[in-house]
């Protein structure tokens, strides 16, 4: 967000999300406004209560008729007022707080959807963690209601209740009006003084709490890692030191909030004060209208002016956090420049020929991953991808899958630059098993059928049956409906394989697919995979010298750059990058040693 969120800004952005319910709007501000005129009823009541029982009392005996007859009035007077204000009170809460949770909805969709097209680079980009969206949206969405809460259910009663009362007292007496009037803008003027004065310290515990959320989720994950170390200690204390950077800005904050409360609410007291002086003394002195139930009248009417004051803090406070959580969340919804750009391109049929020239890339955070990388992925064949960790394997299958954008060069899949390809369609004929892969909070079948929605039971049964799960999911106590997420890791890899065989791309991308699975497993799915490769595109990633073996053609990666290709055993035999990893492998399974057992 280039500028700060101002109230009118705040304001805009609200009412793109209000104006689908404009009917909710009307009914709300026609039920104040009778909430409104309803609030002076008890100042005019009590005003010529008094009135009526002091000329009663004057009187030389007490006529016990007429002061039955005023005590019947205003008793029925009030009630009914009360009656009515009770159903009319109900009425605008709740059509005001329709309005504030379907808002509320319409901007959590809105943001999901949103974020949902983002390319792959914003989420990896510095401040986008996981737990830090996740903290700008909620504390967004819920700031973003809260202030649709107080516009059209708090400050709309209070402040038309209080022009109501103000124009009673000036009708009244000049002179009390003006005292109401003067005191309003003072308080005013102070709330605007703690607004400014607290607003770096809302941004600074709105951005600690960001961190808390990431901290909090960064031990969720890794609490495997955390106990077999035992550093529960060490994660406590940083977590503490979070915690407690945040909890002294709150305490400031806190500090400042209740001495300019303090500071509203003498203001208040001397307003009230002055209405009593002042209505004293023109009582004393005979002023032409003004009697004992004026002096009740005005102090009642005042307390009506002075209501937004009394809530005018809790109001102005829901606005400012409003005005500070609402930048993170707007600047999610207008994002623009982070949408994933896509192209037209969608033809009939994808043979999955990729070639990429004088490639360049760099991550959001400034690591450069790639360098002039030139390669050709013939159609139908098998290219393997090999190098150490960090050479750049996985980047390629990141930029051929359009999750980024190169720096420079070009990438280009059957003849037509990447760029220019529907985005979705792209994806649509293309398959990716990875090395981990995500599992949803589902049934086994919803979790296979997402690699393809319109596939029946048999296709999810038959993909389950390649992936060799089959039998494992029937073992379960409800089968195919049983909770994916109780699988080990091996079967939750089997399921992301599953996947990928109900969805039957054209182009098959794997990234150590078999990562997670013992060596019986690996063998079956190896099956299984050899099948599937038959006349597709495959590009493969793998530290198992068994897959790399069976390519067409590999590239060697080292730092960003290729450094060898040609056929598995043309590589080989030049020497180089390749064999050393080559024969470190066989020898860290000991091939020799399983060899001689073999034979033997």
């Amino acid at each position: 967000m280039k500028e700060p969120m101002s109230i009118w800004k705040l304001l805009n952005h609200i009412l793109r999300y209000v104006r689908p319910y404009r009917w909710l709007v009307a009914v709300t501000l026609v039920l104040t406004l009778i909430g409104s005129l309803l609030a002076q009823v008890n100042a005019i009541v009590l005003d010529r209560s008094v009135d009526a029982i002091n000329v009663l009392d004057q009187q030389p005996s007490l006529m016990w008729s007429s002061a039955l007859r005023i005590l019947t009035i205003i008793s029925a007077v009030l009630l009914g007022k009360e009656l009515l204000a009770t159903v009319v009170n109900f009425f605008r809460r709740y059509y005001g707080e329709r309005m504030r949770i379907l808002v509320s909805r319409d901007l959590s969709l809105q943001v999901v959807r949103h974020i949902l097209t983002f390319r792959m680079a914003f989420y990896t980009t510095s401040g986008n963690e996981a737990g830090r969206l996740q903290s700008r949206i909620d504390k967004g969405v819920t700031s973003v209601s809260r202030a649709v809460n107080s516009l059209f259910i708090d400050i709309l009663p209070l402040f038309s209740s209080a022009v109501l009362a103000l124009i009673l007292m000036f009708a009244a007496n000049f002179y009390v009006g003006l005292i109401a009037l003067c005191i309003v803008p003072i308080y005013f003027y102070v709330t605007y003084i703690q607004a400014v004065r607290m607003r770096a310290g809302r941004r600074g515990i709105f951005q600690g709490q960001q961190a808390v959320s990431q901290s909090i989720l960064n031990i969720i994950e890794s609490i495997t890692v955390i106990k077999s170390f035992n550093r529960e200690q060490i994660e406590s204390g940083r977590q503490a030191t979070v915690q407690d950077a945040v909890t002294n800005l709150q305490l400031s904050t806190r500090k400042q909030s209740y001495f300019f409360t303090g500071l509203k609410g003498f203001l208040e007291q001397i307003g009230t004060v002055l209405v009593i002086i002042l209505t004293a003394y023109l009582v004393l002195i005979d002023y032409p209208g003004m009697t004992i139930g004026k002096i009740m009248y005005h102090v009642m009417l005042f307390a009506n002016v002075s209501a937004p004051i009394r809530q005018l803090h809790r109001i102005y406070d829901d606005l400012n956090d409003a005005l500070i959580y609402s930048e993170g969340l707007f600047e999610l919804m207008e994002g623009e420049e982070d949408v994933e750009k896509t192209g037209s391109h969608r033809p009939d049929h994808v043979t999955g020929s990729f070639e990429l020239q004088h490639v360049d890339f760099t991550y959001p955070n400034g690591v450069k991953a790639l360098h002039d990388v030139s390669m050709r992925i013939e159609p139908g064949k098998i290219t393997a991808l090999v190098g150490m960790s960090g050479a750049g394997k996985s980047t390629i299958v990141n930029l051929l899958d359009k999750f980024y954008q190169a720096d420079s060069g070009t990438i280009t899949l059957d003849g037509t630059p990447l760029d220019l390809w529907d985005t979705r369609w792209l994806r649509e004929h293309v398959g990716l098993v990875m090395q981990k892969n995500h599992i949803f909070d589902g049934t086994i079948e919803e979790n296979i059928r997402y690699g393809n929605p319109q596939a029946t039971h048999d296709d999810v049964v038959q993909a389950a049956r390649q992936a060799f799960l089959y039998d494992q999911i029937m073992q379960l106590p409800d089968g195919f409906e049983s909770s994916a997420l109780r699988l080990s890791g091996g079967q939750q890899q089997r399921i992301a394989i599953a996947r990928m065989f109900i969805k039957n791309p054209a182009v098959i991308i794997l990234d150590e697919p078999t990562a997670s699975l013992d060596a019986i497993a690996t063998e079956q799915i190896k099956s299984s995979l050899d099948a599937i490769k038959r006349g597709r595109t495959v590009i493969i990633i793998s530290h198992n010298i068994g897959q790399i073996v069976d390519a067409d053609q590999i590239y060697v990666l080292e730092q960003g750059r290729v450094v060898q290709s040609g056929t598995p055993e043309d590589v080989y035999r030049e020497g180089g990058r390749y064999k050393e990893i080559f024969d470190a492998s066989a020898r860290s399974m000991n091939a020799d040693k399983i060899a001689s057992v073999m034979d033997h």
